[in-house]
Parts: C-alpha cells; sequence; structure tokens
C-alpha cells in the first residue's frame, strides 16, 4: 500500500503528479479540502471505495464506494472527519476494484 503525498494547489495553480494506483491500496492524509483525482483510463469501469472507521452508536458507517467508468475521472473528496482512521496516524485508506491504467493524485485547496 503506498502513500499518496498530498499536493496543495496554490494561487498560481499546481502541475500535479500522478501515480500508478496500488494494487493493494493508496493511503492519503484527508482533509477539509482534500481531494482524490482518479483517472480510468481503462476500457472497463472501476470501484474505488474509501474505507470508513468511525462508528455512530457504536455501528459500523458504511465504506463509500464511488464508480468511474471507463476512459473517464472523478474527483472525490477526502474529509478527515470520515475518513481519517485514528489507528493509522490519522490516514485515509483507498482501494480500487482494477488498477489496469489508472492514475491517481491526491490534492488540496
Amino acid at each position: 500500500m503506498a502513500t499518496l503525498t498530498v499536493q496543495t494547489i496554490g494561487a498560481g495553480g499546481l502541475s500535479p503528479t500522478y501515480a500508478a494506483a496500488d494494487v493493494a491500496g493508496d493511503k492519503l492524509k484527508p482533509g477539509r479540502t482534500t481531494f482524490l483525482h482518479v483517472i480510468n483510463a481503462d476500457a472497463s469501469p472501476i470501484t474505488v471505495t474509501i474505507a470508513t472507521p468511525g462508528t455512530v452508536s457504536g455501528l459500523a458507517i458504511a465504506d463509500r464506494a464511488v464508480t468511474v467508468d471507463a476512459s473517464d475521472e472523478q474527483m472525490i473528496p477526502i474529509p478527515a472527519d470520515l475518513y481519517g482512521d485514528p489507528a493509522d496516524s490519522g490516514l485515509a485508506s483507498v482501494s480500487y476494484s482494477s488498477v489496469t491504467s489508472v492514475t491517481v493524485a491526491a490534492l488540496r485547496i
């Protein structure tokens, strides 16, 4: 599992660096203005799942699953209050149904 560096989009803009999605999943530091940009260049859709470590009244909160269509992209918000795992230094965990031709970047405004 790779830990993505969150890149900050400043007033002058950003030319982000993308990494291949890790077959074991990725981690990133969540935040109020942090999001994961997923680009799926494959011919099949994929599902990106963000683990939700919290509970409400002792009940687990369901993980978020986001579909990224073939040859499409999604920007998925990663707020700390939903996805930060206190047992993992506050990092958020992301997994992918497939990583073929999938690149990702962790970004913050």
